[in-house]
C-alpha cells in the first residue's frame, strides 16, 4: 500500500502536529519550508508525515487479528526479556571507536528505496547481516519501513538473533569473535513509541533525522533513546541542521551527502561538518581512539555515497569513523569481497595503492568543461557536476580569456565550492613515472570533489604562466604546446600542471597500431606533470587541441591498460560522451566546442546533457 491513501492534507496536518502546539522558528528554523503557507512536501516529508499516521493507526485501533498493539510499556518488558535471553544493547559510540585506527562500516539491510525502487527484494535479512558481520561489519542497518523500503521489524529481529549467534559461537570475523555488531534501526522516527518498538525487537541504536525533527522533540527522543541504553545516530545534511543536533546532545553524528529534498549527492557535505566541528573546538577525529590518549567527544560518520576504497580513505583523513554502505553491498553478487575492497584498514588501503600495477580499472571520475568565458557558464558546468573548469589563455585560441574574465570565473568557482582560497592537491612523487601519475592522479580526483579552475597555456613563457596563476588565483594549469614534459613540473607555477600530449591524425606513416603508439606515449612520460590528457592534432598544422576531431579512443585504452589513467578530448559531444564512457572507461573526460552556441558561450542544455551522459554512462560502466 502506497501513501496515495493519505491526502495531502492529512499529510501536511501529521507534520503540524510533530511541530506541536508551540512551533516557532527557534524549534523548526532549520526545517524544509516551515512558515512557508505554499510549500510543498519534500519526497522526505512526506515519508515522514504517511509513517506519523501509520503509527497513529496502528497503535489506536486493533490489528487485522484482533490483536492490539503493544503499550509503549509492554514495549518496554519485551525488550527487558529479550535482553535477558539475548544480552544488553551495545553502545554505538563504543562500538565505532574501539575499531579504530580501521574505519568502522555500518553494512545496510535495504530491499528497496523511493529513487531507486526495488534493489534486492529476495534477500533474507539474517543471512545477509550475517555475511556482513562475518566479512568486518560494525554495525548493521536495517531500513524497517515498509511502503518504500520493503522492510520490516521483523528484518531487524532476525538481523540482530542471526549475528548474536554468531558472536556467541566464536566464529566471526569481526574483532575478537565475541562482539557481536550494533544493530541500527533506519526508519523515520518521531516518537518515542517507534523507539520502545526498537528497543523491543533486538535493536542497539536508532536513527533519528534532524531535517524533519523540531528540536525539542529531537531533545526528548535522544533523551529518551538513551533511557533505554541506545545511543542514536543522529543524522544532518546541512550546517543549520548541525546546530541543532549539537544543541540537543547528540554524540554520534552521521552526515548524509545525499540532499534528502533533491536527490543530490556532495561527498564534501563530511568535509563541511568536520570543518565545522574544527572551529567549534570539538573532537571527533576518529585516529585519536586508538592514541591512548582522552577519546574525541563526538564520533562522526558519512552516511550515503560512498562505493570504494578511495572514498573510505578520503573520509579516513578527515577524521570520520564509520562510513555507512548500503546499496552497493545490497547489489554484490559476493558482499563480503565487497568490504573486503573498501580497505577499512588504512595498512590494506596503503598496500593496495602500492601495489596497483595493474590496468586502471576506476572508470571516468573526471568531468573537464573547457574554453569557458564567462562566469555564468562555469556555474552551470558546477551545477551539472563538473569537475575541471578550462579557461583559455594561449595566444591562438577563439576562446581566449582576458586576465578579467579568468578573475571572475575563479571568484565564482570558488563561491560555488564554498572556499576562498585554491585547492590543495597533496601530491607525493614516488619513483617510477607511472606510479608517481597513478597516486598523483588519485590525489587529484579527491581534489576536484569540489571544481577547479584550470589555465590552458600554449608555448608561453613559464614566468608568464606562473604570473597567470597568481593573478587569477588558477588551481591548476595545463600545458597545450611542445614545451616538453619537464615543464609540467609543479615547481615551475606552485601548482600542478596537466600535460598534453598530442595524437596525430592524417599523415599516414604516424598512425600505426594504437598499443605501439601507446608504449611510445608512455616511454616519454616523466613524473613532472599531475596527470596526462590525450588531445588531437592534425598533421602539418600547429598542436593545440580544437580540432573538433576525434582520435583513435583504443590508443587511450591501450595506455589505461598499461596501468596509466588518462583524460581525453576531442571530438566528444553530448551525443558520443555515453559511448565514448562505456567503450574506453577514461579516467578523465574533456569538452570545449561540443557545448558551444558559439565560439566561448556554452549552450546551458549541451553541458548539462554531456555532463549528465557521462555520469550515467560512468555508472553502467562499473555494473561491467
Amino acid at each position: 500500500s502506497m501513501a496515495s491513501e493519505y491526502t495531502t492534507s492529512q499529510l501536511q496536518t501529521a507534520l503540524q502536529s510533530l511541530y506541536g502546539p508551540n512551533a516557532s522558528s527557534t524549534t523548526c528554523g532549520h526545517i524544509y519550508g516551515y512558515g512557508d503557507a505554499n510549500h510543498e512536501m519534500s519526497v522526505l516529508q512526506k515519508i515522514t508525515a504517511a509513517t506519523i499516521l501509520d503509527v497513529e493507526a496502528y497503535t489506536s485501533s486493533s490489528s487485522s487479528s484482533g490483536d492490539k498493539a503493544p503499550t509503549i510499556d509492554e514495549l518496554i518488558e519485551t525488550a527487558a526479556e529479550f535482553h535477558r535471553l539475548h544480552g544488553k544493547p551495545l553502545s554505538l559510540q563504543h562500538q565505532i571507536q574501539q575499531t579504530s585506527p580501521s574505519m568502522a562500516l555500518a553494512a545496510e539491510f535495504k530491499r528497496a528505496s523511493p529513487s531507486k525502487g526495488d534493489i534486492a527484494p529476495h534477500l533474507n535479512a539474517g543471512e545477509q547481516a550475517s555475511v556482513y558481520y562475518k566479512a568486518g561489519a560494525s554495525v548493521i542497518s536495517v531500513l524497517t519501513e515498509g511502503r518504500w523500503f520493503k522492510g520490516s521489524l521483523a528484518d531487524l529481529r532476525e538481523a540482530r538473533l542471526s549475528t548474536t549467534e554468531i558472536a556467541d559461537a566464536g566464529e566471526s570475523g569481526g574483532g575478537d569473535g565475541t562482539t557481536r555488531p550494533a544493530i541500527l534501526r533506519k526508519d523515520f522516527i518521531t516518537s518515542r513509541y517507534q523507539i520502545a518498538q526498537a528497543a523491543a525487537s533486538g535493536a542497539d541504536t536508532v536513527l533519528l533525522i534532524v531535517a524533519t525533527t523540531p528540536l525539542d522533540v529531537l531533545k526528548d527522543l535522544i533523551m529518551y533513546s538513551r533511557s533505554l541504553n541506545m545511543e542514536p545516530l543522529v543524522e544532518v545534511h546541512a550546517l543549520v541542521e548541525l546546530d541543532v543536533a549539537l544543541e540537543a546532545g547528540a554524540k554520534v553524528l552521521g552526515v548524509n551527502n545525499r540532499n534528502l529534498h533533491t536527490f543530490q549527492l556532495d561527498l564534501a557535505n563530511t568535509d563541511k561538518i568536520a570543518g565545522e566541528l574544527t572551529k567549534r573546538g570539538l573532537t571527533f577525529h576518529h585516529d585519536q581512539c586508538s592514541t591512548g590518549g582522552e577519546m574525541p567527544q563526538i564520533s562522526l560518520c558519512a552516511l550515503s555515497g560512498m562505493s570504494s576504497a578511495h572514498d573510505v580513505d578520503r573520509y579516513r583523513s578527515v577524521g570520520v569513523g564509520m562510513c555507512l554502505i548500503g546499496e552497493s553491498l545490497m547489489r554484490a553478487s559476493d558482499p563480503s569481497l565487497a568490504i573486503k575492497g573498501l580497505c577499512l584498514n588504512p595498512t590494506d588501503y596503503t598496500a593496495s595503492q602500492s601495489t596497483a600495477g595493474g590496468a586502471y580499472t576506476g572508470g571516468t571520475k573526471l568531468i573537464k568543461i573547457c574554453g569557458l568565458t564567462q562566469p555564468d557558464d562555469a556555474l552551470v558546468a558546477c551545477r551539472a557536476g563538473a569537475n575541471l573548469l578550462g579557461v583559455i589563455f594561449a595566444e591562438k585560441s577563439k576562446r581566449r580569456v582576458s586576465v578579467e574574465q579568468a578573475k571572475a570565473i575563479v571568484d565564482a568557482v570558488r563561491k560555488f565550492g564554498e572556499r576562498s582560497n585554491r585547492v590543495d592537491i597533496e601530491t607525493k612523487e614516488n619513483g617510477a613515472a607511472v606510479s608517481s601519475l597513478v597516486s598523483k592522479s588519485i590525489a587529484l580526483e579527491r581534489a576536484a570533489i569540489r571544481p577547479l579552475v584550470v589555465g590552458v597555456f600554449q608555448n608561453q613563457p613559464l614566468q608568464f604562466v606562473k604570473e597567470m596563476v597568481e593573478v587569477c588565483g588558477l588551481d591548476l594549469v595545463q600545458l597545450h604546446g611542445s614545451e616538453g614534459m619537464e615543464a609540467a613540473n609543479a615547481k615551475n607555477f606552485s601548482v600542478p600542471a596537466l600535460r598534453v600530449v598530442d595524437i596525430v591524425l592524417g599523415g599516414g606513416s604516424g598512425e600505426g597500431k594504437s598499443a605501439d603508439i601507446a608504449a611510445a606515449i608512455l616511454e616519454k612520460i616523466t613524473s613532472d606533470p599531475i596527470a596526462i590528457l590525450l588531445d588531437t592534432s592534425i598533421k602539418g598544422e600547429k598542436g593545440g587541441g580544437g580540432t573538433g576531431q576525434a582520435f583513435d579512443w583504443t590508443i587511450a585504452t591501450s595506455i589505461q591498460n598499461m596501468g596509466l589513467p588518462v583524460i581525453i578530448a576531442g571530438g566528444l559531444t553530448p551525443e558520443n560522451i555515453g559511448e565514448a564512457v562505456l567503450n574506453v572507461k577514461p579516467w578523465g573526460v574533456d569538452v570545449a566546442g561540443g557545448v558551444e552556441a558559439s565560439a566561448g558561450v556554452k549552450d546551458t542544455e549541451k553541458v548539462e546533457k554531456f555532463v549528465g551522459g557521462a555520469k550515467r554512462a560512468a555508472v553502467e560502466a562499473s555494473k561491467g
